[in-house]
């Protein structure tokens, strides 16, 4: 039995669909949304539309930005020669939020998982593979600590060996299985000031 219109299930199921978002959390925003006034929503919705339009890949280091190089990769302040690769744009972010790290970042947009069919060609591999053709001195690999993450920390350790590049992963304080987003930013902190040699 539907207990609502058919806009407010259509709202409901597409809230629905966005990761994290169960049917209650579902229902709770789209109560806000009708809620909201219409300028709000209008708002929302052209922000929305905006963003997916505009924002696009780095083309150095594959973070999401609206300009062709993200304000990471054009700062003259960062130090270039060292590299920390990560899953996600999320996981970037965790790690600027410690105002710590001076490096520029790589983001893989996921790691390899045999599981899941997702194989060393499905993530950003070959772009970072082709960025450690410059003068590259240290690759960090922040990958998370599940065994995806693991797998790919091990594959692209083997790769970037041969080359003389100093390869380090993030030291242990990452809980095995968690997500650098969800971790707080002295934990990070730890773990990248204790990364260790692969």
């Amino acid at each position: 039995m539907d207990l609502y219109s058919e806009h407010v299930n259509h709202l409901v199921e597409e809230l629905g669909r966005l990761p994290g978002i169960g049917n209650k959390s579902a229902q709770r925003l789209a109560y806000h949304i009708i809620n909201m006034p219409l300028e709000q929503v209008k708002a929302l919705a052209e922000c929305m539309m905006t963003a997916r339009e505009n924002v696009r890949y780095c083309k150095e280091c594959y973070t999401l930005t609206d300009k062709e190089v993200c304000p990471i990769c054009a700062s003259n302040n960062r130090d270039k020669s060292t590299i920390m690769v990560v899953e996600t744009p999320r996981d970037l972010a965790a790690y600027e939020r410690t105002g710590k790290y001076n490096g520029v970042y790589h983001v893989l947009h996921g790691a390899i998982s045999p599981k899941l069919g997702i194989g060393q060609e499905d993530i950003k591999l070959k772009e970072l593979i082709v960025r450690l053709r410059g003068d590259v001195k240290e690759l960090i690999i922040a990958t998370n600590s599940g065994v995806e993450g693991e797998i790919t920390a091990m594959y692209i350790s083997k790769l970037v060996k041969p080359t003389g590049i100093k390869v380090t992963r993030i030291a242990s304080g990452i809980p095995v299985g968690g997500d650098l987003e969800c971790i707080d930013e002295v934990t990070l902190l730890r773990a990248l000031e204790g990364r260790v040699s692969l």
